[in-house]
């Protein structure tokens, strides 16, 4: 999840992109660096921040929202506000980040279950104190784990569905650089609720009082990507950076060390299981075949003018076990949300290439937590091609991290 402030007082980067055009120009850049989801946020949260007026929120990030969605990007909002969720949803978005969990506005669980988007409720005990007044915990896993379970349990009695729910354990929010290095440790406790768990640490303090004194943001952006690296290995569904290539690399070289250690103790990987992993489950396949999309690509104008079918086959390769294990829909591959992104993905703006068009949407497969690879074929069943033929198709495999196959 790459960062995207569209505000001129946040603590890293306010003012940057405070103008709509620079703000669309980094979120296609985030996108163009890894990033699966950019995450918009028109006000700060930082300690001392000023509050400011809703209207110019939606001012600051609609505009941004709807240009991002109109080319596929998967947007979400960083708002307390339950109106500026819904014009955010209106706008595109899919996913709602509530630093608050809810708990700002008491409309908030709602209207999210209403519009039927994702919403990440983080713990916070209110906007961060620099002073660590309110950071006293007796036992902070277990604490912010009983308090992430009881907004859980208030965004599914608003109607928000299980498979629509992430939480975020709201690092720098209430914690000391310690308490925060304790929940970090203690993610298997937190992601034992069932749900998928979001990280946000990048830059915050936590990683200055850790690192040296005149640490840059630079620095801290490194840090960030271990932390991604680790939490990722520790369960994580998300991390929320704002760098994204660092964490990328990271998570590319912690993907390699896990393969890599997949075969230890065994012969050297079999080629047929897909990603070199051997008897560790990511050879499981999640299959969905012949989506039809209706949509306007093709070399010739005429193509492009009256539009075609398509049809989509989308293989993914991920550990199915954990899923099964806990009959738990959040540790696999929504079908129905691969195949919603799918489709967006191929309506988008038109292109001359079926080749193009897989490459998109593997790219879409690859997205989902947990996939190791995806095998993508596109048909164009009506091609205008004067002999008889059955079907004109492309097919592409590819693997998380730009791994080659």
């Amino acid at each position: 999840m790459g960062v995207l402030n569209v505000t001129p007082d946040s603590f890293s980067d306010g003012g940057r992109y405070l103008d709509t055009d620079a703000a669309i120009a980094r979120g296609l850049e985030l996108v163009a660096q890894g990033a699966h989801i950019v995450d918009v946020g028109g006000e700060s949260t930082r300690p001392g921040a000023a509050p400011i007026a809703p209207e110019e929120e939606l001012r600051r990030v609609i505009p941004v929202i709807e240009a991002l969605t109109s080319t596929g990007v998967e947007v979400s909002v960083d708002t307390l506000r339950a109106s500026t969720a819904a014009a955010a949803v209106e706008a595109g978005a899919r996913i709602v980040n509530d630093v608050s969990g809810g708990e700002h506005d008491p409309t908030m669980r709602r209207v999210v279950a209403e519009a039927g988007a994702r919403y990440v409720a983080m713990h916070w005990r209110g906007i961060p104190d620099p002073g660590h007044v309110r950071s006293r915990y007796d036992d902070v896993v277990a604490e912010v784990r009983d308090d992430l379970a009881r907004l859980a349990d208030a965004a599914l009695a608003a109607g928000i569905a299980p498979d629509r729910l992430v939480l975020d354990p709201g690092l720098g929010f209430d914690k000391t650089a310690e308490q925060g290095w304790r929940l970090l440790a203690g993610l298997p406790v937190l992601t034992g609720l069932g749900f998928p768990v979001l990280v946000g640490v990048s830059r915050k303090r936590m990683l200055a009082e850790t690192l040296r004194p005149e640490a840059t943001m630079a620095d801290r952006d490194i840090a960030t990507a271990a932390v991604s690296a680790l939490a990722a290995g520790s369960g994580a569904w998300g991390v929320r950076v704002h760098e994204v290539a660092p964490t990328v690399q990271a998570l590319a070289v912690a993907a390699a060390w896990r393969r890599g250690g997949a075969t230890l103790g065994g012969e050297d990987s079999d080629p047929s299981s897909g990603d070199g992993a051997q008897g560790d489950g990511r050879s499981d396949r999640i299959s969905l075949t012949g989506l039809e999309v209706f949509a306007h690509h093709g070399v010739h104008d005429f193509e492009r003018e009256r539009g075609q079918r398509f049809l989509v086959d989308v293989e993914v390769a991920l550990d199915l076990r954990p899923a099964a294990a806990g009959d738990a829909l959040e540790r696999t591959v929504h079908y129905g949300e691969l195949a919603e992104r799918v489709v967006a993905a191929v309506r988008r703006d038109p292109v001359d290439l079926i080749e193009t068009v897989a490459e998109r949407v593997a790219g879409v497969a690859l997205g989902f937590p947990g996939v190791a690879e995806a095998r993508v074929t596109v048909h164009k069943p009506d091609a205008p091609i004067e002999a008889s033929f059955a079907d004109v198709s492309v097919t592409v495999l590819r693997r998380a991290g730009g791994a080659t196959p």
